[in-house]
């Protein structure tokens, strides 16, 4: 079972990090790197198992193989689907290309893939397994994001909390909360209620300041939003100061640290914000958990891959250096072949 044990190592590395704080991005890079050495230890037993005639896990190992490759054929497609949807739907303002930017970009290098090896030029095979290199390696990432992001939204916290944060978002025409917004304060208004029921009801703040195109602050549209279906007002604390996510914590923390030192939250956004907003609260030191709620099913690719792009650049020395070492690889193949 020696094939296994890096899975194992990084299983248990897994396991002590969310011990630790589940708001962190190495957690999510354990569980990739888990997964993929199991895979490689399949491999190796399947191997081995082949060798004494047994075919079964050999079979397995294939099938797991080809949904990657079945996925990487099928994934541009529904990106580009997707990408048109978006456009229809929310406008053509840069964020809503995304899906389909990426859907375009994948079938680029698939072209260029093709056409490398159909020419066979020594020149556009290293530059294409440079940028494959590189494309793997935050394909890797990506996997790594979604995979935890997905599993951070399955855990709950169990106590009782002393503050639910509601974060802002856009207002229509300036002064109405939207569907997006809504939809956050809806499940908002339900964890205030479960814990209500046992006797201990949190305070709920709304978290957003006014932008150039609004007419009042969001927390007052999103308060006013709460007391007109019959949320009591005296359990309301308005932010109406930030602009950003990471003024929505920092200013909600300001409230929550001045009424309850030793206060804990839990803090509201849509499900595909909820694992940035935990990286982004643990950087702030709030002391919460991040719950999601639900998003209309179409934004989430679009909304998913600028939530991967701003935690990628968050960590951008990292990431742009051991991009950087994989282009150079390249370049040297290059120069030394």
């Amino acid at each position: 079972m020696i094939a296994y044990a890096p899975a194992a190592l990084f299983l248990v590395l897994f396991g002590i990090g969310i011990l630790r704080d589940r708001r962190r991005f190495s957690n999510a890079v354990y569980l990739g790197l888990a997964c993929i050495f199991m895979v490689f230890g399949l491999l190796h037993v399947a191997d081995r198992s082949s060798d004494h005639g047994h075919h079964a896990l050999e079979w397995l190992v294939a099938a797991l193989l080809l949904i990657p490759f079945l996925g990487a054929l099928a994934l541009p497609v529904f990106l580009l689907i997707n990408g048109v949807k978006m456009i229809r739907k929310e406008g053509r303002r840069p964020a809503n290309l995304l899906s389909f930017l990426a859907g375009l970009a994948l079938f680029g290098l698939m072209a260029l893939t093709l056409v490398a090896a159909g020419t066979r030029s020594r020149g556009l095979v290293i530059a294409t397994g440079t940028t494959l290199m590189i494309a793997g390696y935050v394909s890797f990432l990506f996997f790594c994001f979604i995979a935890y992001a997905f599993l951070y939204g399955w855990m709950r916290p169990r106590r009782d909390v002393d503050f639910v944060v509601v974060l802002g978002s856009g207002l229509i025409g300036g002064t109405k909360v939207p569907p997006l917004l809504a939809s956050r304060l809806e499940r908002g208004r339900r964890l205030y209620e479960a814990q209500a029921a046992r006797g201990n009801p949190p305070l709920l703040i709304t978290s957003g300041g006014q932008g150039p195109d609004e007419k009042l602050p969001e927390a007052h549209a999103m308060a006013g939003y709460l007391t007109d279906r019959g949320f009591p007002a005296e359990h309301i604390r308005r932010e109406d100061r930030s602009r950003t996510t990471e003024e929505n914590l920092e200013y909600s923390k300001a409230i929550m640290a001045a009424a309850v030192p030793d206060y804990s939250c839990l803090i509201v956004t849509n499900n595909f914000h909820a694992f940035r907003a935990a990286l982004t609260a643990r950087k702030a030191g709030v002391n919460g958990q991040v719950v999601g709620s639900p998003t209309a099913a179409y934004f989430w690719p679009s909304a998913t891959i600028r939530e991967f792009a701003a935690v990628f650049l968050s960590h951008k020395l990292v990431n742009f250096t051991i991009c950087g070492l994989l282009a150079l690889f390249g370049v040297l193949s290059w120069r030394l072949g």
